[in-house]
């Protein structure tokens, strides 16, 4: 199981996370990271994860149990 976790006091509206898997990814009105769903297959998973190395507040985080 894995599950997607945003840090919404550490994220500074870079929208890195949203170029990178616009699927899994959105902004809000105040440019605010939101997750839309949780990845379920694997290249999905493995863009998440790209996505939490990029994001330059690591804001994201990528739990797997």
């Amino acid at each position: 199981m894995v599950r997607v976790n945003v840090d919404i006091d550490r994220c500074v509206g870079a929208g890195q996370c949203v170029l990178t898997v616009s699927d899994v990814f959105d902004q809000d009105d105040d440019g605010l990271v939101t997750v839309l769903v949780q990845p379920s297959d694997p290249a999905t998973l493995d863009a998440v994860r790209e996505a939490a190395v990029v994001c330059p507040s690591m804001a994201i985080t990528v739990v797997e149990d």
